[in-house]
């Protein structure tokens, strides 16, 4: 790769603080300007959905989660409305927590937040936590339940301990109805009635307006209901009530994030792909994968900080772009695929691959320039002298060392990459990235022309869960009968009773069986293992 090269590519913009090398990503000199009518179109279409067009056509929606930074560029009174005063709610409700007009029951103030959550309801909220936090300085110390497995549920409330009392409880789910989240809401309502605590006075809501966790909240008289609207997608939704309310009350400062994402929004909306990040990076993406998922993206961060940054692009970019069809209903089976940790510690792990094994990645550097953070960053740290570790180098001076090295050592091999980097991490950078990439994601999505903002292999994964639990009543119910043999029946005999498949049955009753809800007999062989309720 050339210095000539690296002049004519590399974007910098100085008042973002963020910079974009696409050098190293070996497209023929002639490639943007012959994917400019395909940009133009995307750019029209983007245009087109911040204006309220019906940009989800599957489901008959607007997608609506650039007004969350800009309300007044959002289509009518109604909405603006909702969306300011959505935000300015939150931050009442924060300082009044924060302030103890919002106590816990026992007059303490709360000091600790349970968010409960899956999906885009978790990963945003927990990327936010992570790249932001200052533990023992923040407002109030934060955990998740972020799946359905009693384990990790107990793990989180083991972490809690004695603090119970001053938790307060932030339930994150649109539709309501996610099972999930419903489940992490009864296990944590049944901890605070074991602990002698009404949940009621503990428990936040985000959802939608009429959902059944809507209700619910509003019929046990919950301390607080926020809305989730039906025109922003759980994967963009960390700039609404979903993120914006959690960061709030750890003690971040939300107004910084969303003015950094208004800011990057608002270059990204300029139809002059040169000068546009979010255009160079999906272009990028189309050349490094054919325009059809060929290769995978590799997330790098060279900052601790950004660990679950990977995991947030990971659902933003595979629920987005991986899809059967496209928007004439053709098959094309498109996607992404994500992977990623951090760096330097990647060095040590899965880069002797990248360098030598199979050529079937592209990646992203994620570089911050500065090393620690400071009382002005916005985070509210405390600034540490840097040292030396050697004459004239840093600990930082060698975490830069390593990534540039290592890009250097793919460059070798032919191996691509992108190097993306902001001045600091800060409220405002973290709010930049994120929009960032939600526009990158849109304008590709436009470039192979399918929908970016439905996602119907997770609602099939959700049904066909449903599917299992029923069987699973079924064969409860089998077992339970009267006439049921004491002896008890195989798998095999008992999912022919219930017209379910006998691998799913013996599943599922290996699962009861282990955590003593039905008895099992073992015999040989293993498939004429015997149940009895």
């Amino acid at each position: 790769m050339t210095w000539s090269r690296f002049k004519e590519y590399f974007y910098q913009n100085t008042e973002l603080g963020l910079a974009l090398d696409i050098s190293r990503i070996p497209f023929p000199e002639d490639f943007l300007a012959t994917k400019e009518p395909a940009m133009q179109a995307a750019f029209s279409a983007m245009a087109a959905l911040e204006s309220g067009a019906i940009a989800n056509p599957d489901e008959q929606r607007m997608v609506g989660h650039y007004w969350l930074r800009r309300p007044e560029l959002a289509p009518g009174a109604e909405l603006r409305d909702a969306i300011s005063g959505t935000l300015q709610r939150i931050r009442q409700f924060a300082a009044e927590v924060h302030s103890g007009a919002i106590s816990a029951p026992d007059g303490q103030p709360f000091s600790h937040l349970l968010v409960i959550g899956i999906g885009g309801s978790a990963l945003g909220p927990q990327l936010v936590h992570h790249a932001l936090g200052q533990p023992g300085r923040d407002r109030m110390s934060v955990s998740f339940f972020d799946n359905t497995d009693p384990d990790g549920i107990d793990y989180a409330l083991d972490a809690i301990g004695g603090k119970l009392a001053q938790t307060l409880v932030v339930v994150i789910s649109k539709s309501g109805g996610t099972a999930e989240t419903r489940n992490g809401m009864l296990e944590a309502a049944a901890a605070f009635r074991a602990a002698g605590l009404a949940p009621a006075r503990h428990f936040v809501a985000v959802t939608g307006e009429g959902s059944q966790l809507d209700k619910v909240a509003a019929a046990e008289g919950w301390l607080a209901r926020f809305p989730m609207w039906d025109w922003v997608g759980g994967r963009t939704s960390e700039l609404c009530a979903v993120g914006l309310l959690p960061a709030a009350l750890q003690g971040i400062d939300i107004d910084a994030m969303l003015a950094g994402a208004a800011a990057v929004d608002e270059v990204t909306r300029r139809p002059i792909t040169r000068e546009n990040p979010a255009a160079l990076l999906a272009l990028m993406w189309h050349f490094a994968t054919e325009g059809r998922g060929a290769k995978d993206m590799v997330i790098l961060p060279y900052k601790d900080r950004l660990l679950l940054f990977s995991r947030y692009l990971q659902q933003l970019v595979m629920e987005s772009l991986g899809k059967e069809l496209d928007l004439e209903g053709r098959v094309v089976n498109q996607g992404i695929a994500v992977y990623g940790n951090k760096g330097s510690t990647d060095q040590h792990a899965y880069v002797q691959q990248l360098r030598e094994g199979v050529n079937n990645f592209f990646v992203t550097f994620i570089e911050v320039l500065k090393d620690r953070s400071s009382s002005g960053d916005g985070r509210g740290g405390r600034a540490r002298a840097p040292i030396q570790v050697e004459p004239d180098v840093s600990s930082g001076d060698y975490l830069q060392g390593f990534y540039l090295g290592t890009r250097d050592a793919l460059s070798e091999k032919d191996r691509g990459s992108i190097s993306l980097t902001i001045d600091e991490l800060s409220p405002r950078s973290l709010g930049m990235l994120i929009a960032l990439y939600e526009r990158a994601v849109g304008l590709y999505a436009s470039l192979i022309g399918i929908n970016a903002y439905h996602q119907p292999g997770v609602e099939a994964g959700k049904k066909a869960a449903s599917g299992v639990i029923a069987l699973q009543r079924k064969l409860l119910a089998a077992l339970r009968e009267a006439g049921a043999p004491a002896e008890g029946q195989t798998a095999e005999a008992l999912a022919a009773q219930v017209a379910g498949s006998p691998e799913l049955s013996f599943k599922v009753l290996e699962h009861l069986a282990a955590n003593g809800v039905v008895k099992k007999q073992a015999r040989t062989p293993w498939h004429s293992s015997l149940y009895r309720a």
